[in-house]
């Protein structure tokens, strides 16, 4: 048995060096007849050809093979992201006037104070001319704006036009001269979970880096309202983005793969007493944020001067059993203005408002509500959803001034 074991392994390593070495015959050529394998091509060719540099694959660096998309979109945006430093005049309360003693024995003394307090945050120039967009709240009651460019140069900058309600503002950089703008992207084009890129000044070091300082992300939700939000602001529609935003990173650009500004970061969720990034931050759509710019850049604000030119009173089961209104929600339309935008939209007296943009309305305060929640102005458009004789209505309202019709 141990012979014929003995006998098997052996033939088996003959077998093996057998077909190693008819491998080896199939390689050897006659002098004359020699082929080069070009290793980089992946064939056969023969001696007498001759290869251009430009039939050989270039040869790619280290550097290069490092360079991805977001460096690129990097390197794209940085020149036009600035840091933004203001000194800032804020009110507050005496701390006196909490002491009743102190309030009857100093009976003149100031309730509030003036107090100053220096501020940092970022922006993009998105004009050559020097036209900057940051959030309103990073240059709001500054008395003086200092941006710090990509080449760390600094410049003095003048607030152009301020809208708290959405927290956007524009600024213009004294110095007369053609700057380097950033590439406005289309924020309605954003896929969830592409790769996306946050610029700024976090906690001021852009002063020290003498540029952007960046983090990278990806897209982590869409479409995020979050309503009236104190002190007085609006955040609709918001792009949610793990990329880190941190303190100073207000007004930033956040910036696609292909190094497009998408949107403007603004703030973020901190857990506990930790005031850093947790991966939960937010900005706003570029798309929405370019027509607020527009008028601030053309008005230096934003009109919210408008009317609908309806007066209402609430309904109630003995209201809609008089009126046979068919429904004891909702408000009842008691007065329709001549000329206002609810006359031209074709409301009229004893129509029941049962609906605004498709959202409930069962009460007055649910009107005062829906106002107070959203960002109108001049020249949008809502919809009335009424009842009508118990038949259902939508009715387009164009809001706006009240214009009186001429007379004859």
């Amino acid at each position: 048995m141990k012979k014929m074991t003995t006998f098997i392994f052996a033939l088996a390593i003959f077998l093996g060096m057998f077909t190693l070495s008819l491998r080896e015959l199939r390689n050897w050529q006659l002098p004359g007849n020699v082929n080069h394998a070009d290793s980089t091509m992946g064939q056969i060719i023969p001696a007498s050809t001759n290869l251009s540099t430009t039939e050989l694959p270039e040869k790619i660096s280290l550097y290069k093979s490092r360079e991805t998309a977001i460096t690129r979109g990097i390197a794209d945006v940085s020149p036009a992201v600035v840091g933004i430093s203001t000194t800032q005049i804020r009110y507050s309360q005496s701390p006196h006037m909490s002491d009743p003693f102190w309030r009857f024995m100093m009976p003149g003394t100031p309730r509030w104070f003036q107090e100053k307090a220096a501020v940092i945050g970022s922006g993009f120039i998105y004009d050559e001319d020097g036209y900057i967009i940051t959030n309103a709240h990073v240059v709001e009651n500054a008395v003086d704006i200092t941006v710090t460019m990509a080449d760390g140069s600094s410049r003095s900058a003048e607030a152009v036009g301020i809208d708290e309600k959405t927290d956007l503002a524009i600024l213009k950089i004294t110095d007369p001269g053609k700057y380097q703008a950033a590439e406005l992207g289309n924020s309605d084009e954003i896929i969830m979970g592409e790769w996306v890129i946050a610029l700024g000044n976090p906690f001021g070091l852009f002063s020290e880096s003498k540029m952007p300082i960046a983090t990278a992300g990806i897209i982590s939700s869409l479409h995020m309202d979050f309503g009236f939000q104190q002190p007085g602001r609006i955040y609709q529609d918001m792009i949610q983005t793990d990329a880190s935003i941190n303190s100073g990173n207000s007004g930033g650009p956040l910036v696609n793969s292909e190094g497009q500004v998408i949107g403007i970061n603004t703030f973020i969720f901190s857990g506990g007493n930790n005031s850093g990034s947790i991966g939960i931050g937010f900005a706003l759509p570029i798309n929405r944020a370019i027509g607020i710019i527009d008028e601030l850049r053309s008005k230096g604000f934003v009109d919210r001067n408008y009317s609908t030119g309806i007066s209402y009173r609430p309904n109630n089961p003995r209201t809609a059993k008089l009126l046979n209104l068919g429904s004891d929600v909702g408000v009842v339309v008691v007065g329709v203005k001549d000329g206002s935008p609810a006359d031209r939209g074709g409301v009229e007296v004893g129509d029941l408002i049962v609906g605004l943009d498709g959202q409930r309305i069962q009460t007055d305060d649910d009107i005062f509500s829906y106002f107070n929640l959203q960002d109108l102005k001049k020249g949008d458009q809502i919809t009335l959803n009424i009842l009508r004789q118990k038949k259902s209505m939508a009715l387009p309202i164009t809001l706006g001034e009240t214009v009186a019709h001429s007379k004859p």
